[in-house]
């Protein structure tokens, strides 16, 4: 896969909530710097995200490749409905940073957080 279909295919394991596909992105000692969750293993992030997210809707706004890095970025409108039914909408940017066999080695996500961080919050107490 080349990392443009290696980003494609996080996206789509995002909208389905499929954490075999995801994690079989990503390098074994992969993390997540999330702007919520914080900085994670991705291996305690996605089961910790799928478990608080009810459905996600996701809109490609475009995908982006560092022709010095290789990093890909990835920008897009994510619908979140959290696990107790709150809905959030956001556009979010998601830098991909890959190792010489193409899996994902670190993740950043970057988004405006005001508007829901404690929605989320709230989802530690059920």
């Amino acid at each position: 896969m080349t990392k443009r279909e290696i980003a494609q295919a996080y996206i789509s394991s995002l909208a389905k909530g499929d954490l075999q596909q995801m994690l079989a992105l990503f390098a074994k000692d992969a993390i997540v710097i999330s702007p919520v969750y914080g900085k994670k293993d991705c291996k305690d992030f996605y089961p910790q995200l799928f478990a608080d997210t009810q459905n996600s809707e996701l809109h490609i706004k475009g995908i982006f490749e560092d022709a010095s890095t290789g990093n890909i970025a990835l920008h897009f409108d994510y619908g979140w409905t959290l696990r107790n039914g709150s809905k959030v909408n956001f556009e979010v940017v998601d830098i991909l940073e890959f190792d010489k066999n193409k899996k994902i080695t670190q993740l950043t996500i970057i988004y405006d957080t005001i508007r829901f961080r404690e929605l989320v919050k709230k989802l530690e107490d059920l």
